[in-house]
């Protein structure tokens, strides 16, 4: 049985891709990734997606969807394609909580960003090049495909943190 069509799990997830095109697999496993960042938010109410995990920690799952927000302008619009954009939020983390700024607000602005990186991304081939700006290696040149990589490895790791923080919130494991 080949995933040529989209498949969904229970939950509603996709199901990444197993076969054909090596880009339609990177795409389909960082969706995988990005809706199960969505799902462990789901159901929750503002108060709850403020709990942090565990002192000294101040990781909450409200502050990992503004992360990854931030780091979908980032690695989209920053490096891919050299655009000079602000944060989206205050401190460019987006960990830090603004009390006025709901899950669904943030979860709104998350998705944009992905949404504006798909745009951007849809007519690059995998071999494009971009270039870091800042941080720990300015000036390094990366491909798309090393992007999709490290947002997959990215969701990856924040999706444990967020296990992590929906069993302290209220006890629900797994997905």
């Amino acid at each position: 049985m080949t995933t040529d069509s989209p498949l969904t799990l229970p939950d509603g997830r996709p199901v990444p891709r197993t076969t054909g095109d090596e880009r339609a697999m990177l795409e389909s496993w960082l969706d995988f990734h990005r809706a199960t960042l969505e799902l462990k938010c789901a159901g929750l109410d503002d108060a709850q997606v403020r709990t942090a995990a565990v002192e000294p920690s101040s990781l909450t799952l409200l502050g990992l969807v503004q992360h990854l927000a931030e780091v979908e302008r980032n690695w989209f619009q920053r490096v891919a394609c050299g655009q000079d954009v602000p944060p989206v939020f205050e401190d460019g983390t987006g960990y830090a909580l603004d009390p006025a700024r709901g899950l669904d607000e943030a979860l709104g602005i998350w998705q944009r960003e992905i949404a504006r990186g798909r745009e951007l991304s849809a007519g690059l081939p995998l071999d494009h090049v971009g270039r870091v700006a800042e941080g720990p290696v300015p000036g390094m040149e990366v491909s798309l495909r090393w992007i999709l990589i490290h947002l997959i490895e990215e969701y990856a790791r924040h999706n444990g943190h967020a296990d992590l923080l929906r069993e302290r919130i209220d006890g629900v494991t797994g997905t």
